[in-house]
């Protein structure tokens, strides 16, 4: 996970990165497509974010953690989620599964590092970053291990050879049901 900060408007702009692949935009005319200074101070406010890790002077500085937040709000928005119960999802997780409900797509680094003695990192601290992709919408493939970074052709390679995984989840009953459009 990165260890830049961003102001309210670079953090906007990370999270519109975030939210470039994939990315249907908001459903709902009362939602924002992406969040502006004015939402993520509100977010903050009502505990949906994370405070600000920093400020100098006046202005509050941000972390990947906070763009992962915000990308996920946005991505379980689209899905039609309701803020309260987007709150409820996102309440208590990790970065891991930040970036699993934002679906952040190909080679963005996950922190799933444990600090010592199994307890959690101190904040800010990267022990095991690992590539995620998203094979399907209920399922990221998380590699641990690999020996280079994934190019487009490699993830489409995965993503077929996946198939049978996803029928197995599906008939298992093992991912939500489809909706229908």
């Amino acid at each position: 996970m990165s260890d830049e900060l961003y102001t309210l408007e670079q953090l906007s702009e990370r999270v519109a990165d975030l939210l470039a692949d994939d990315y249907d935009g908001q459903r709902s005319g009362r939602v924002r497509e992406l969040p502006n200074g004015r939402t993520i101070r509100w977010y903050t406010t009502i505990g949906l974010v994370d405070r600000p890790l920093a400020t100098r002077g006046r202005v509050a500085l941000y972390g990947e953690r906070h763009a992962l937040q915000l990308a996920a709000i946005k991505k379980l928005q689209a899905r039609g989620l309701a803020l309260a119960e987007v709150q409820e999802r996102l309440l208590g997780a990790t970065n891991a599964e930040l970036t699993v409900l934002a679906e952040v797509k190909a080679n963005v680094a996950v922190d799933i590092g444990h600090g010592r003695n199994g307890d959690a990192p101190e904040p800010g601290t990267v022990t095991n970053v690992v590539p995620a992709f998203r094979i399907d919408d209920t399922v990221t493939v998380v590699l641990d291990g690999v020996t280079r970074n994934l190019d487009h052709a490699d993830i489409a390679e995965l993503t077929t050879a996946a198939a049978p995984l996803l029928d197995a989840l599906e008939r298992l009953g093992l991912t939500p049901r489809k909706e229908r459009r």
